[in-house]
């Protein structure tokens, strides 16, 4: 795997940056770095008009020839834009043995360095970079940015720059800081500064930092899906982005803990299995309540739906009791998920007219599940409990009327690059978990639809199906 760019912002105020190439692309380079403040040389046989202007405007200075390693004597980044590929590779061989960062035009592999596609809105500035692999692409994507992102967020970064010292000072606590910052862009600032008033913008600026308002912490109790970060809700993105604080379970994907703001605390809170889950629970509770009181932003994230087998409700007894500010914002749960990227209809108006979700995992002893309502026909059943009790399951489903030749699939990994589907009969259920290797996260369909993997599948590998030399009893 290639390694990733380091993504950073170079300050090359009176710092000397060499670009050898006298032509239209050194050009270019030279003018993406006037305004940086940096010592620009200008290093070729022969200048094109352009770079003439420059010099004689003293904008930039001149070495005239051939390139030689002493031009690179007081330089912190060389770009080599000539059109001789044995000259840039001079160039950039040169930089290396020294420690100079280097960019070479169009050569990805000689780059240390690579100079990304910008947006610019006053000190604002969006950067992409493809590595060097795909230029076009990011090019591509910075066009789309020029159009979404409007010319008046220059005027903001610029008025919460120079109110940058005055707010660290009134607020000096990072969470009021957030909350400030959360009344600021999401009030008329911004408006009144697309509309040109700029003292108005400061004003109301002055009027938010000086209002005094009162520290309440809240939670948000968060569906996370199933493990693709992209069935994420948008409610939900926000809100990861603005926590201070996020526990969640062991299951939530790290693809989607990596879209947190970057310096959210992230707590596992996720229960092992042979564990005291109520135990676990109270422990979960009073975090909640603790941190909220606190002030902070919690979000407690859920896989899959906070209300389907979540104990979601629970969470949110817990901080009513204690008077916490809460929020629910849904997620795919599991059953849906699994479905749809095993290719399996939850329903159908010829075989399955109702879906029920089970889940085995209750209090006492006795499970409480009308067995004989779930041996019924025409509908679907979503077990939402892994790989264990698999044994039990067909044996009740069929003690109580289930045909063991009822289609079942085993979903695991389901979403995520790993998804394994298993697709056999209620009657070999145990051993097609057993002999294909089947391990939680995984949820089990039982009926007619199940069977319609093997035909509908398209996300991940083709399912696996049956048990080979598995002989059962009539």
């Amino acid at each position: 795997m290639t390694a990733r760019l380091f993504p950073l912002f170079a300050d090359l105020r009176n710092r000397t940056v060499l670009v050898v190439g006298g032509g239209g692309v050194a050009r270019r380079k030279v003018t993406a770095l006037l305004d940086t403040g940096a010592r620009i040389v200008v290093g070729a046989p022969a200048l094109d008009s352009e770079l003439a202007t420059l010099a004689a405007e003293d904008r930039i200075e001149t070495i005239t020839g051939s390139f030689a390693e002493s031009w690179l004597d007081d330089a912190w980044l060389v770009i080599a834009a000539t059109d001789d590929a044995i000259a840039n590779r001079t160039i950039a061989d040169a930089a290396e043995a020294r420690r100079i960062w280097a960019n070479v035009v169009d050569d990805a592999e000689l780059s240390s360095i690579h100079l990304p596609a910008r947006v610019e809105r006053g000190p604002l500035q969006i950067a992409i970079s493809s590595g060097g692999g795909a230029p076009m692409l990011a090019r591509h994507l910075r066009e789309q940015l020029e159009i979404q992102f409007d010319e008046s967020l220059g005027a903001l970064a610029e008025l919460l720059q120079r109110s940058r010292a005055s707010i660290r000072e009134r607020l000096p606590d990072l969470p009021a800081r957030r909350r400030f910052f959360d009344r600021v862009l999401s009030g008329p600032i911004p408006a009144l500064l697309r509309r040109g008033d700029a003292i108005s913008a400061e004003r109301a600026l002055q009027a938010n930092l000086n209002a005094t308002t009162p520290v309440h912490g809240r939670v948000a109790l968060v569906g996370a899906g199933p493990g693709d970060p992209g069935l994420l809700t948008l409610r939900a993105l926000r809100l990861l982005n603005e926590a201070d604080v996020i526990f969640h379970d062991r299951l939530v994907s790290d693809e989607v803990l990596a879209l947190a703001r970057r310096d959210a605390e992230l707590i596992e809170v996720g229960k092992q299995v042979g564990g005291n889950h109520d135990a676990t629970q109270s422990t979960i509770h009073r975090l909640l309540v603790e941190h909220a009181k606190a002030g902070k932003r919690v979000v407690r994230l859920k896989g899959g739906d906070p209300f389907v087998f979540g104990r979601g409700g629970e969470e949110l007894e817990a901080l009513q009791l204690h008077g916490i500010d809460f929020e629910v914002v849904p997620g795919i749960t599991a059953a849906i998920a699994c479905g749809a990227y095993a290719g399996i209809p939850l329903t159908h108006r010829d075989h399955a007219q109702s879906v029920r979700f089970v889940t085995a995992h209750t209090k006492g002893e006795d499970d409480g599940i009308d067995w004989r309502a779930l041996a019924q026909d025409h509908q679907t059943l979503a077990f939402y409990m892994g790989v264990s009790g698999l044994e039990r399951i067909r044996d009740r489903l069929v003690a109580h009327g289930r045909s063991p030749s009822t289609p079942v699939a085993l979903v695991e990994n389901s979403t995520r690059a790993g998804q394994r589907v298993v697709v056999g009969t209620l009657a070999e259920l145990p051993e097609l978990a057993r002999v294909h290797r089947v391990s939680a996260p995984a949820i089990l369909f039982v009926g007619e639809m199940a069977a319609l993997a093997t035909r509908l599948h398209w996300f991940g590998a083709a399912p696996l199906q049956g048990v080979p030399g598995l002989r059962l009893a009539a």
